[in-house]
């Protein structure tokens, strides 16, 4: 994968860089559904990381590892086993880029997934109304690459 991939939180206050980038996965284990509050965990071996602004909070999911994230936002951003640390895919600057190429702990994958293409999506109506509401939000989210300081809240 290409070099130089930065990333951060939500509202700015962590930056990183990864020189690399290794295997990115999607984890189906119940404690990156519950540390992402989704389907699982998607995440990317990302070696030569340096955090160029703040630094993550940690919790120890479990006696092995533990998970960084930002204290300000909530962001999830590492899974931290002692060997390796995996980042999160979506807190990369360039998430479209970085595609999982295997998938773990498939036993407790919720099983709804295997149809989710088949979920509709708004009908013309309602997808007109949600877009005339997004054209109105104030967006604080920080943008995907690096700035001088971080985006905050008022």
């Amino acid at each position: 994968m290409s070099a130089a991939w930065s990333g951060g939180c939500q509202c700015g206050a962590i930056r990183f860089r990864a020189g690399r980038l290794g295997r990115a996965s999607l984890c189906h284990c119940r404690m990156c559904q519950k540390a992402f509050g989704s389907v699982g965990g998607l995440l990317v071996t990302a070696h030569d990381l340096t955090w160029t602004r703040g630094a993550p909070s940690h919790f120890a999911s479990s006696d092995t590892v533990r998970r960084g994230f930002c204290r300000d936002c909530g962001t999830p951003l590492t899974f931290e086993d002692g060997a390796s640390v995996d980042v999160a895919i979506a807190a990369f600057d360039r998430a479209q880029e970085i595609v999982p190429v295997i998938q773990l702990a498939a036993e407790a994958r919720l099983r709804w997934l295997d149809d989710l293409a088949l979920i509709p999506g708004p009908n013309p109506d309602e997808a007109a109304r949600q877009e005339s509401r997004y054209q109105r939000i104030v967006s604080r989210q920080h943008p995907d690459h690096d700035t001088d300081e971080e985006r905050r809240a008022p």
